[in-house]
């Protein structure tokens, strides 16, 4: 009885929690959040300064005393304690009025994740107020998302590219038929911008600003028309800022190393999927999600590596948590896909 009066009052959630963003699916809604996964805390008190974006926009321009933390590295949980401070703030933000109820949370993790890894998650969701949390992996969330028939005899392919880890997985009725999770996504070709720009440059540049730049004019294939762009950083031998300019090439230079990883991780996905998928996958090709299917020429790439067609989900920023959503809008139908 007391179930299915939680169950009547409670907002069921689903989460994609990621090394970078944070996105929060209400069920009956949509998506009521997308927040970088940051929290800023004074050292000396040990207070939460800020959560999500204000804790993002102060990263670099704040003093000794307030340090900004990414909670998760890789896809899991590197800070516990921090990490359920950040869930239990986004889960306020998003049931406001209805912090009593405890709603059920449907949470994507990466392939691969260990128990401790996997226990850790259910902890963190519970402390900040969960009553019932069910694990799916990223990419099986991604595939619903993408709206793919994970359900039906037919060999389904996806290229999460996230923040912290890239899985790639071939999915077939409700189960993962092979999949792998390789530590080299969206951070790493930030950090490459920042190696690339000290090396050939003599330049200091903010990780927030590598981001920006990666995205703004950073490809995996060359462009028919040449970019450039002008950016601020400091120089390293003087400590004075300066203006320069970067080229598109010298961005795909610097990103070359992770978008080649990805590259390997598809191909050794393909050599270890048995035949009859992949027949199925040379009919229909494979689908990219996550925010790193929005860098350019990725796709072109893939194809160029692979033979095969090469599909951008709809909105990939937002694959893993609408599948997830869809997850706990049909919890029945999805059950199979939770990890165990």
């Amino acid at each position: 009885m007391f179930e299915r009066l939680f169950g009547y009052f409670s907002k069921d959630l689903a989460m994609d929690l990621g090394t970078a963003n944070t996105l929060i699916y209400l069920k009956g809604k949509g998506i009521v959040l997308n927040e970088p996964s940051v929290v800023a805390i004074n050292q000396d008190t040990h207070q939460v300064i800020a959560v999500g974006h204000e804790a993002r926009n102060i990263i670099g321009r704040h003093g000794q005393r307030i340090v900004t933390i990414r909670p998760l590295k890789d896809g899991v949980i590197a800070d516990f304690e921090v990490t359920s401070v950040m869930i239990k703030s986004f889960l306020a933000k998003v049931l406001r009025r209805r912090q009593l109820v405890r709603p059920k949370l449907v949470v994507a993790v990466p392939t691969g994740i260990t128990s401790v890894e996997k226990r850790a998650v259910i902890e963190a969701a519970e402390q900040a107020g969960a009553r019932q949390i069910h694990l799916v992996e990223e990419p099986m969330a991604a595939a619903i998302g993408a709206g793919l028939p994970i359900d039906q005899p037919f060999g389904n392919m996806v290229v999460d590219i996230g923040g912290g880890t890239t899985e790639v997985a071939v999915i077939s009725m409700f189960a993962v038929a092979y999949s792998e999770s390789v530590r080299v996504a969206g951070d790493e070709a930030n950090e490459a911008i920042l190696r690339y720009v000290q090396r050939e440059r003599q330049m200091i540049i903010s990780e927030i600003l590598a981001e920006h730049v990666k995205m703004k004019i950073g490809t995996a294939a060359p462009l028919d028309l040449p970019e450039t762009m002008e950016i601020t950083g400091k120089e390293i031998l003087t400590g004075i800022p300066k203006t320069f300019t970067v080229t598109d090439e010298e961005i795909r230079e610097a990103i070359k190393e992770p978008i080649l990883s990805i590259v390997e991780a598809v191909k050794r996905a393909l050599e270890k999927t048995p035949p009859d998928l992949a027949a199925d996958i040379h009919e229909k090709g494979f689908w990219l999600a996550g925010g790193g299917a929005l860098i350019r020429g990725l796709d072109k790439l893939l194809n160029q590596c692979t033979s095969l067609k090469v599909n951008i989900a709809d909105d990939p920023l937002t694959a893993v948590v609408r599948g997830a959503g869809e997850v706990i809008d049909h919890l029945e139908h999805y059950r199979q896909v939770f990890i165990n």
